[in-house]
């Protein structure tokens, strides 16, 4: 093997927001993830909804306004 050019392995852990850490190996110190095998709804069978930005916010207030569209467009005939 060629000296120098493998990047330095390191022992780490791997912290879900959920709380589960996993010891592994890694070419980087820190590792933090938003989910894991002990909250993904694959693996639980449970559903989990993830807002990431406002998401779910952002469509609740466009359908809600779709909503009102609808009635408008109803009552109008």
């Amino acid at each position: 093997m060629k000296k120098d050019i493998h990047p330095n392995y390191f022992q780490t852990v791997i912290r879900c927001a959920c709380g589960n850490e996993i010891q592994t190996g890694s070419t980087k110190k820190d590792i933090r993830v938003e989910i894991c095998s002990k909250c993904h709804p694959f693996f639980t069978g449970k559903q989990k909804l993830v807002d990431t930005g406002g998401r779910i916010e952002r469509f609740m207030k466009k359908y809600e306004q779709y909503q009102k569209n609808q009635e408008k467009s109803r009552e109008n005939g």
